[in-house]
């Protein structure tokens, strides 16, 4: 018979994963180490996720898209097109990465490690490409909407979080700069150089 999955047990088990990945990383963690912090054994953790892999997912999946639902709600009450792209760009490129103690570098950190046997699902990431590019497309004038509000741009902005979040990782003091979104902004938009700034400023 089926063994009856209870959440306390789940939680407690996603409890002590935050804390080992948070304190020593997703690589320097292990799944015997979970368990012992959970109060279990790790034939147990198996019984309620299939791999390492799984449980890291099962913590930075709800977070991810929680942090991503809050940035629209804050583009929502802002109305000038460099201040919506340099909030989002901000946000995705220097907030998220330092976030949580650097939460997000396990992710880059398992996916380095991944094996096919593991069940890599990029349904997450497609996800936060599709509301990323959604929210691009609304914030660009009409002539640039079909070539940078798209999935596929969103894919190389996404492309660029995760050199980010490596990057404040390894140097915590060389955040992406401000200058590099308000370069982005720029090239988005398509104004002259300093033509975004100005229109900002007026």
């Amino acid at each position: 018979m089926a063994q009856v999955k209870k959440p306390a047990v789940r939680d407690a088990i996603l409890k002590s994963a935050f804390r080992l990945f948070s304190r020593q990383g997703y690589q320097g963690t292990t799944l015997s180490q979970i368990a012992a912090g959970s109060g279990m054994s790790t034939a147990n953790v198996y019984v309620y996720f299939a791999s390492k892999l799984e449980i890291l997912y099962a913590i930075y999946d709800p977070w991810l898209r929680e942090r991503l639902m809050q940035l629209e709600e804050n583009l929502a009450r802002v109305h000038d097109p460099h201040h919506r792209l340099r909030t989002l760009l901000k946000t995705l490129w220097r907030d998220i990465p330092a976030e949580r103690n650097a939460f997000a570098n396990n992710v880059m950190q398992a996916a380095s490690t991944a094996t096919p046997e593991e069940g890599y699902n990029p349904t997450l990431l497609r996800w936060v490409e599709d509301r990323i590019a959604c929210q691009i497309y609304d914030t660009l004038p009409p002539g640039r909407r079909e070539e940078f509000g798209s999935a596929r741009f969103a894919h190389i902005l996404m492309m660029a979080f995760d050199g980010f979040v490596i990057n404040y990782h390894l140097r915590p003091a060389r955040q992406c700069s401000l200058e590099t979104i308000d370069l982005m902004c720029h090239l988005l938009l398509g104004g002259p150089p300093g033509m975004t700034r100005r229109r900002r400023r007026a």
